[in-house]
């Protein structure tokens, strides 16, 4: 991850997501590739909740168990905009 983009893009994503929704954890490591365009552009790796309210155990992706609520999918779209929207407006 790119510590200052992270720093850029947080209020936007406490904006977007609502503060008390934010959290900023440990990086780990995966299976993705994120680390190759990493070596290219700055950018960060983020996680986006898609848990049904009520549910208390979650799935990973990539299994027969996974489940995401829709509106999991249309908060990460907006976070997204917003966020192109406001590093597009940025001066630096």
């Amino acid at each position: 991850n790119d510590p200052d983009l992270v720093v850029k893009m947080l209020p936007t994503m406490q904006r977007v997501g609502g503060k008390e929704n934010i959290q900023i954890q440990k990086a780990i490591t995966g299976a993705e590739d994120f680390s190759y365009f990493q070596e290219q552009v700055p950018g960060f790796f983020f996680f986006l909740g898609g848990m049904s309210p009520g549910t208390t155990e979650s799935f990973p992706h990539h299994t027969p168990d996974f489940i995401i609520d829709d509106s999991g999918l249309t908060l990460g779209v907006k976070t997204l905009t917003e966020m192109s929207l406001d590093y597009l407006n940025m001066d630096d």
